[in-house]
């Protein structure tokens, strides 16, 4: 079980991280509440609610192989967020 807490905390982590950046960027660039950033944070909050309910489904197969997935997924999304984050500033 400790697995999945620690990937429930790991999706917690770097969507929250990268709203936070979204933030940060903005208010470096003079530019708070922008249409852009807002789009991304949209995108976060959307893939964080996807994926959680990702790891609370229950009527898997192979749960560890589902988990795996997830924390790809996890990998991926981020990353792209994380590309749209760096084209903002």
């Amino acid at each position: 079980m400790a697995n999945i807490r620690d990937l429930k905390k790991d999706i917690n982590y770097v969507l929250g991280d990268i709203i936070e950046a979204v933030y940060i960027v903005d208010a470096a660039n003079n530019k708070p509440d922008s249409k852009e950033g807002a789009k991304i944070i949209d995108s976060a909050i959307e893939t964080f609610d996807d994926l959680i309910a990702k790891v609370n489904q229950r009527d898997v197969d192979n749960r560890s192989k589902h988990l795996k997935g997830v924390r790809e997924e996890l990998e991926k999304k981020g990353a792209a967020l994380i590309e749209k984050l760096n084209k903002l500033s």
